[in-house]
């Protein structure tokens, strides 16, 4: 089986249809006796709903999402080589073309007849800017493949103070700067860096949750697999018990069939055998 055929196109049904399509053509491969064609479709997950929609987004809006993956590896060569500005000039770009594509994908997944909440669109926007920091998801991405959605990566484009090398300091002396505006100045570090904290907090939040449903999700995929198998196991069980059952019956009907056969050839013997005596 093709089973790179068969991958792309589950990948592009919609998720409430995904887990039947795939047990169907691991049965398929399992009848055709295609051992690793059946391992490798079973272990493919069911999409979220916010990857499904990103996924979609990357399916049907090819140029757009190749411009969005130059824009990841833009942003992640500056922020590997600290480039702050370059950082803080991409940032209000990034955060712009996420909300638009988030709502465009949001868009498309209606369209298909998959509902979306906020709670969804907010998901998709935390997988595009998943696919901005991360080179791993990017490539799930690029293919349309992303199963859940990753590690929020809001604070991306932010570069910590203490990560950025200090400024030499000019040659001039620079002039004195006044009590009030020193004291702002600190008031406004204090608050970004409040503002960070709040930040780390919110992600690992998002992450907690996210691997809680992902972990549920992944749960009732297993149940839902082995109710299928043990519905499989039953049915093979009242199979095998209705042939049996017809076995007996037909074996029952044979052995009658065999002693009244016995009993006509007993009675021919013995008609013979008194015309034999007859016989002058």
């Amino acid at each position: 089986m093709d089973v790179e055929r068969i991958t792309e196109e589950l990948y592009g049904l919609k998720p409430a249809d995904f887990v039947a399509a795939r047990d169907a053509y691991v049965a398929e491969a399992r009848k055709a006796k295609d051992a690793p064609a059946a391992k490798a479709i079973a272990a493919l997950r069911k999409p979220a709903t916010a990857a499904w929609a990103a996924n979609r987004l990357a399916r049907e809006r090819r140029e757009e999402a190749q411009r969005f993956l130059a824009l990841g590896e833009t942003l992640r060569e500056a922020h590997r080589t600290l480039d702050a500005e370059r950082l803080r000039a991409a940032s209000r770009e990034q955060h712009q073309v996420v909300t638009a594509l988030a709502r465009t994908a949001a868009e498309l997944a209606r369209d298909a007849g998959q509902p979306v909440s906020d709670t969804v669109v907010r998901e998709i926007e935390q997988t595009l800017h998943g696919v901005l920091a991360h080179r791993e998801v990017a490539e799930l991405w690029s293919k349309g493949r992303l199963v859940k959605v990753p590690e929020a990566a809001v604070d991306f484009t932010a570069i910590a103070p203490e990560t950025v090398p200090p400024r030499p300091a000019p040659a001039e002396r620079q002039p004195e700067r006044h009590p009030d505006q020193e004291r702002a100045r600190a008031a406004a570090a204090e608050a970004d860096a409040e503002v960070a904290r709040r930040e780390r907090e919110f992600d690992e939040a998002q992450r907690a949750r996210q691997a809680a449903a992902t972990q549920a999700e992944e749960a009732a995929e297993r149940v839902a697999r082995l109710e299928a198998d043990l519905e499989e196991a039953r049915q093979s069980r009242l199979d095998a018990e209705t042939t049996a059952s017809n076995a007996a019956t037909a074996l029952t009907t044979a052995k009658r069939a065999l002693a009244q056969s016995r009993r006509a050839a007993d009675r021919a013997t013995r008609t013979a055998e008194r015309l034999e005596e007859r016989a002058p």
